[in-house]
């Protein structure tokens, strides 16, 4: 038996917005806890999603299932993908290329 396990995790790439005071304390926290500012957003809302009862309530109803979705995901291709799990940038500290493909 083995001791670990390793999990695959696909992440997606999305585009928010957040209030500049929000943002300033999320690469502030990111630096709190040495981690990434991704990882901060990621791991936050996972905790408020599964600790607000009325909302796992609202998800084991058919009206979750049927939402229409708004948040902005790049779908990118395979071997950006693999590119990107590679590398884990600074927080808040984007590659000049990956800034130039999201202007593209």
């Amino acid at each position: 038996m083995a001791l670990i396990e390793v999990t695959q995790i696909r992440y997606v790439n999305a585009t928010v917005r957040l209030d500049e005071t929000t943002a300033a304390q999320v690469d502030q926290y990111a630096a709190f806890i040495h981690a990434s500012a991704d990882d901060v957003v990621d791991k936050a809302l996972a905790y408020v999603f599964s600790k607000d009862r009325d909302f796992q309530d609202f998800l084991r109803t058919p009206e979750a299932q049927r939402i229409t979705p708004t948040l902005r995901v790049r779908r990118a291709a395979v071997a950006d993908a693999v590119e990107q799990a590679s590398k884990k940038p600074a927080a808040g500290v984007e590659s000049s290329d990956s800034v130039q493909r999201l202007k593209a």
